[in-house]
């Protein structure tokens, strides 16, 4: 179950790198987007370790909130999830300021992995 756990953590890891790699390129969406996908693999991480299984959800709000997670953290993954649907459909909602935007969606992932890896 550890090497499961690990897996999941190591992959949220990665994915945060893969955001800042495509914010240095200017590829503001998939930044948005990976940062969202990393702390989803993280929190997912968090729940199989807690609950022994792994939920199928993209709603990090969902995930923080039964994984307790402290007030901060939850708001952190209430402006994370919707960039699951609007960084992959353009008719969605069109962001102004995407290049803030997902700059700010990288540190809320890395604050969320952060805290989440001092726990597993």
């Amino acid at each position: 179950m550890e090497e499961y756990i690990q897996r999941w953590l190591d992959q949220a890891i990665e994915d945060l790198e893969t955001a800042r790699f495509n914010f240095k390129g200017d590829r503001y969406r998939a930044a948005a987007f990976f940062s969202q996908q990393a702390a989803e693999k993280a929190l997912k991480a968090l729940y199989i370790k807690r609950f022994k299984k792994l939920k199928k959800i993209h709603d990090l709000f969902i995930l923080a909130t039964e994984l307790n997670l402290p007030k901060e953290l939850v708001d952190l993954c209430k402006e994370l999830s919707p960039a699951y649907t609007y960084t992959r459909y353009p008719d969605v909602i069109e962001i102004k300021d995407i290049e803030e935007v997902s700059e700010d969606l990288i540190n809320h992932a890395e604050k969320i992995i952060k805290w989440i890896q001092e726990r597993i």
